[in-house]
């Protein structure tokens, strides 16, 4: 059992807002707790398992924010964008609130699987490449992908910014043009210039899986989800 909260507590923890705001919410009758209209702000209770409705719009109680995304191309990961509009335009405001952040970015053309958290050691647990989490990018080359180019990603290339080789950790031919990569690090545009170095092009970028962790078929573009404690384990799977 969790620490008993106020319902003001609560409702800010979620991103609804000042503690003031989140009072007067529960004085407007906008606040329902698992289907009662509250009327105390200041009612203690367990906030686990906890499904409130606010403003019309179901919420269930998440201490942390562990989002799965599927996002569209020409959006930026970022909230000062430059040139596309934000993933974060397209998700709820109290997950704004709360704090949430991009775990690694993707670039405005690449589509897929994007985490979003504000658990900052979440975020640099799935960050850094000492914990050896796969990300597989699903490429669709300019030209027909061989074999030796293959073995060339395989065995590392070498950017023009680091003397310190890449390296894809597998590869899956899916056809002669498109290719399922997995690699562990995030350098800036890595998948992009890996495939440049081998003397290739990405025409199209698709993010499918981190870890263990496969985005779900059902979960469209634009769409967000909660991530349940299984497919935390799932994420947090290393390549062996």
């Amino acid at each position: 059992m969790a620490k008993p909260l106020t319902l003001e507590k609560i409702l800010f923890s979620q991103g609804f807002g000042t503690r003031r705001y989140c009072s007067d919410l529960v004085y407007a009758d906008l606040v329902e707790i698992n289907g009662t209209l509250a009327d105390d702000p200041e009612i203690k209770m367990d906030p686990e398992g906890l499904v409130l409705r606010v403003e019309g719009i179901d919420w269930a109680y998440h201490e942390k924010a562990y989002i799965a995304f599927n996002k569209p191309t020409n959006y930026e990961c970022s909230h000062k964008t430059k040139h596309h509009p934000s993933v974060y335009s397209l998700l709820p405001r109290p997950l704004i609130e709360r704090g949430v952040q991009c775990v690694g970015r993707l670039d405005q053309d690449t589509t897929g699987l994007l985490l979003l958290s504000d658990d900052g050691q979440f975020i640099h647990r799935m960050t850094t490449p000492k914990k050896n989490i796969g990300k597989v990018y699903e490429i669709t080359a300019a030209e027909p992908i061989t074999q030796k180019q293959i073995d060339h990603l395989l065995g590392g290339v070498v950017l023009d910014d680091d003397p310190s080789p890449c390296f894809a950790k597998a590869c899956v031919l899916m056809d002669e043009r498109r290719l399922a990569m997995t690699i562990v690090e995030g350098r800036y545009h890595q998948v992009k210039r890996m495939l440049a170095a081998v003397g290739n092009h990405v025409d199209q970028l698709h993010r499918s899986s981190i870890g263990a962790y496969a985005m779900a078929a059902d979960l469209k573009e634009g769409q967000w989800r909660w991530i349940n404690p299984f497919e935390m384990t799932q994420l947090a799977q290393p390549i062996e």
